[in-house]
């Protein structure tokens, strides 16, 4: 076996470990990690959007950038760059939070939902491979979105700034901050736990450089399935300490966080996987290379923190208490899926 592939494997294996060790120690139940979910909660606290019962500052997705901005800089692997159509990975960005919310949580998630018995991921990973497979398409008749430029050390590390000022202010003036008092994000592991979670998971992806979307993309376009190890290692992990916690429920009702709209969920992660292809990698594979210096994911991310507000603030996210989007989301998912092929078939630069 590779050395890459041990990574990989090792790397998945107690990654999936230490997200259901986070629901023992107080996330929300198959959610111990979700990049999206997390995300949509940042923004709650920090009052872009007012829905009261997802708002926390998650340190988790703290630690992930930082995690990868420390090791990076360790390993002299930190390369700030950019400059690859900003406005276009904005924009897919924020496409990716709406079909992600949709679902109710990243590919990450769904892994874990589906190591937690939610067979309402079953659906969307067919979802999330068909969208990847169209967005392949794409790739084979020469879409990319340009070539990235060297940029100054500051514009590399900005966010990962950005995100070390996040933490000291919810620490030092947390009355800044909205806090849920119901709801997924009223469940949450202390701090501290949550904090070094992130820091230990952003090291371990941006070592094995994991990626849901890649390895699904590699598989399609040159039939390697080593990415994959990793998201395959992440559900071992993960269903077996669900089985030995009590945390294993197998169906699709009654699952938390979750509904069982299954064209929706279909195509919620159908959205995520042709945008995660566009870009170039899934959101926590965007949010590492955010850490590692490259402005192009970290605008990928500002888009998905901006969609999240505006798919709360407008309605449009899958509703578990309802099961189901109601019509403004189910409008909104085909719009982006047209608006995503017009991408892939027009945007970007093509390759001579």
């Amino acid at each position: 076996m590779s050395k890459e592939k041990r990574t990989l494997i090792i790397s998945g294996l107690a990654i999936g470990i230490i997200a259901v060790g986070l629901v023992l120690l107080g996330n929300p139940k198959n959610m111990g990690f979700c990049i999206a979910c997390f995300i949509r909660d940042i923004a709650g606290a920090t009052k872009v959007h007012s829905a009261g019962v997802v708002q926390y500052v998650r340190p988790e997705i703290i630690g992930l950038v930082l995690g990868s901005f420390l090791i990076s800089l360790l390993s002299k692997e930190f390369k700030p760059r950019g400059g690859s159509s900003p406005m276009l990975r904005f924009c897919i960005g924020f496409c990716v939070m709406i079909g992600a919310l949709m679902f109710l949580g990243c590919p990450f998630r769904m892994i874990l939902r589906l190591a937690g018995g939610d067979l309402n991921a079953l659906v969307a990973l067919v979802g999330f491979a068909f969208g990847i497979g169209y967005g392949c398409i794409f790739l084979n008749k020469g879409f990319n979105l340009g070539k990235y430029q060297e940029q100054s050390t500051l514009e590399g590390a900005a966010i990962s700034g950005v995100n070390a000022l996040l933490l000291i202010l919810v620490l030092c003036v947390p009355a800044l901050f909205a806090f849920s008092e119901k709801g997924p994000g009223s469940m949450h592991a202390a701090i501290l736990y949550s904090l070094v979670a992130g820091l230990l998971v952003g090291i371990l992806c941006q070592k094995s450089r994991l990626c849901m979307a890649g390895g699904i993309r590699d598989l399609f376009i040159i039939h390697d399935g080593t990415l994959v190890l990793g998201f395959i290692a992440i559900f071992v992990s993960a269903l077996v300490m669900n089985l030995l916690t009590g945390n294993f429920k197998l169906g699709f009702e009654g699952q938390p966080v979750a509904h069982t709209a299954h064209l929706w969920n279909f195509l919620g992660m159908f959205v995520v996987g042709l945008g995660s292809v566009l870009l170039g990698g899934c959101p926590l594979r965007q949010l590492i290379l955010a850490g590692e210096g490259n402005s192009d994911s970290a605008l990928a991310v500002l888009g998905m923190f901006t969609g999240a507000a505006f798919a709360h603030n407008f309605k449009l996210v899958g509703n578990a208490t309802e099961n189901g989007p109601n019509n403004y989301g189910k409008f909104a998912i085909v719009l982006i899926i047209v608006f995503l092929s017009l991408v892939g078939l027009t945007g970007g630069k093509k390759k001579k």
